[in-house]
């Protein structure tokens, strides 16, 4: 237990019941405020450039992020946190140049309407399954991470920990909906923002300096802990030649490309009050996740110059805090921290949710739910969505794999047909669902081959049982599964590209491509160049009256 013996633990308690008393009150206060199912789910589309950013953030801001970006950090360096905060980053500012402008201008509520429109039933049904799968992993993740934290803290069995945390993020999340979500994402950012910097800070001034910090620099596993690119004789993650560049690709990826089709990205950036706004609360949000996030992995590097050698480093960021922070600051930090992971579930919960009303179910019904019937299924939704996510996390209890495999699931099945969808005329319904289905297929041939063959005879299962018995893993078959997965992936979303072009361009008369259309069905200018997120940025910053028609 990580507070034992400390002498202010009571300090930190009284923050965490502070915070969590904040986020039911602001559940209560924001679920009388909401009136129907687009208050609910995108706020209304009222969200300034602050608050849209902010949101975006503090969605992906998450505990797992802070606490497992240090701890890879100290093993693997800046390479074993391409996935995250790295691809990441770079995700954000894709979503808003290529991406989020149409959304926005289409009005689409969720991110399976603009499959429904662009392609046929089957992509939406399919949509809405990858969409849950990953909302489900994403949601057990966290809730594993908030189980370990109060185990941590307070030597609560995690099982408990992990039903208390769902329990609490379920019930503003089912009150608020968005709006209450974004008030908090607001708040609980900038406390944890000014959390890390501040451990950092303290973390630098205890090495010497930025110079201190580079000189001499190291971490368990790489020699070099700056390096980004794979190096000839160490490689990406212990895979050398073509491997190891295939996974170093994967792990851009994963998120990089994998998060852009996601529901929580685009419920946020949708939420905004105009285009511009959308655009630049994405570009905001990448230059905040990558300025705060890469605090993170430089404060693992640096507790390894300080002590190398530690056997767990599970709670080396929040063990950092305690040894460096006065009282205070530590007790705010910490419940952040706590905070910081309901940010990243209550999004999750909504997702999903709003995914299976707004889209799903009126697929079978054939009847959109509107006004109260909308509002009440949406909320039944997200109590269904934390009770399925509880399971999961209850069955898997690991963090790290669940919360990269849930944005793999995304670019190997749904990423090719979005961005082609929205960029290719010539893309039709046939290329789309050959997309999705042959990418799930190869991930899965591909999975087995890297697990048991290999390139070069360079299996993950040999290295990760040669890495076990050299005590970098505690178990080698689980690490190998992993690895694979991963590098497949890679492998998954070329054949996802390819067979997307090969039967568009072998269907059109059978199956001709629709016209994309908004919300209300309306064509949409057909010009692709609106769709770039290249905006006069005062706009961002302009509120759209009612009356008045945004440019397009």
């Amino acid at each position: 237990m990580i507070l034992e013996g400390y002498e202010y633990a009571w300090l930190v308690v009284l923050f965490i019941a502070i915070f969590f008393a904040i986020r039911l009150g602001v559940g209560i206060w924001a679920g009388k405020k909401v009136q129907d199912n687009t208050d609910y789910v995108v706020a209304g589309r009222r969200l300034p450039i602050h608050m849209a950013a902010a949101s975006i953030m503090a969605t992906w801001f998450a505990a797992e992020t802070l606490m497992g970006a240090s701890q890879t950090a100290y093993d693997y360096g800046f390479s074993g946190v391409i996935f995250d905060p790295f691809g990441a980053s770079v995700c954000l500012f894709l979503s808003g140049l290529f991406f989020v402008r149409l959304m926005r201008r289409a009005k689409y509520l969720t991110i399976v309407d603009f499959f429904e429109r662009r392609f046929n039933k089957t992509m939406i049904v399919l949509t809405v399954i990858a969409e849950c799968l990953t909302y489900f992993s994403w949601t057990a993740a966290q809730i594993v991470a908030g189980g370990a934290i109060v185990e941590g803290l307070f030597g609560i069995n995690p099982v408990w920990g992990m039903v208390i945390i769902i329990t609490i993020v379920a019930a503003y999340t089912t009150m608020g909906g968005m709006m209450a979500d974004t008030l908090l994402d607001f708040f609980q950012m900038f406390l944890t923002a000014f959390g890390i910097t501040l451990v950092f800070l303290f973390m630098l001034k205890a090495v010497g300096g930025f110079s201190g910090m580079i000189e001499g620099a190291g971490s368990t596993y790489v020699s070099e802990p700056f390096r980004l690119l794979p190096s000839v004789s160490e490689g990406y993650l212990g895979y050398t030649g073509l491997t190891g560049w295939m996974y170093w690709l994967a792990a851009w990826m994963a998120i990089g490309l994998g998060s852009v089709a996601t529901q929580d990205l685009m419920q946020r950036s949708m939420a905004a009050r105009n285009q511009a706004t959308s655009v630049y609360g994405s570009y905001g949000a990448g230059v905040l996740y990558l300025f705060f996030g890469i605090m993170s992995p430089l404060i693992g590097i640096m507790v390894y110059k300080l002590s190398p050698g530690l056997e767990d480093t599970s709670y080396l960021l929040v063990s950092a805090a305690m040894t460096h922070l006065p009282a205070l600051l530590t007790a705010i930090f910490i419940a952040a921290l706590t905070s910081a992971l309901m940010s990243t579930s209550d999004s999750s919960l909504l997702a999903g949710a709003s995914a299976v009303t707004e889209n799903l179910i009126p697929l079978f019904t054939g009847k959109k739910l509107d006004g109260k019937k909308a509002l009440w299924a949406t909320r039944v939704m997200v109590i269904v969505n934390a009770v399925v996510a509880l399971a999961i996390a209850l069955w898997a209890q690991t963090i790290y794999e669940l919360s990269v495999v849930a944005w793999t699931l995304l670019l190997v099945g749904l990423f090719t047909p979005f961005a082609l969808g929205m960029y290719w005329k010539k893309a039709n319904s046939w290329g789309a669902v050959a997309a999705f289905v042959g990418g799930f297929v190869v991930w899965i041939a591909a999975t087995i081959f890297f697990f048991n063959t290999g390139l070069g005879g360079q299996s993950t299962a040999a290295v990760c049982e040669y890495t076990a018995e050299m005590g970098v893993y505690s178990d080698g078959w689980w690490c190998g599964f992993w690895d694979a997965v991963y590098i497949a992936s890679f492998v998954a979303f070329l054949a996802a590209l390819v067979l997307m072009v090969v039967v568009s361009l072998a269907t059109q008369k059978a199956c001709p491509p629709r016209t994309l259309v908004d919300y209300y069905g309306e064509p949409l200018d057909p010009n692709l160049k609106l769709n770039l997120g290249i905006l006069p940025i005062r706009d961002a910053f302009r509120k759209i009256r009612p009356d008045e028609k945004e440019s397009t």
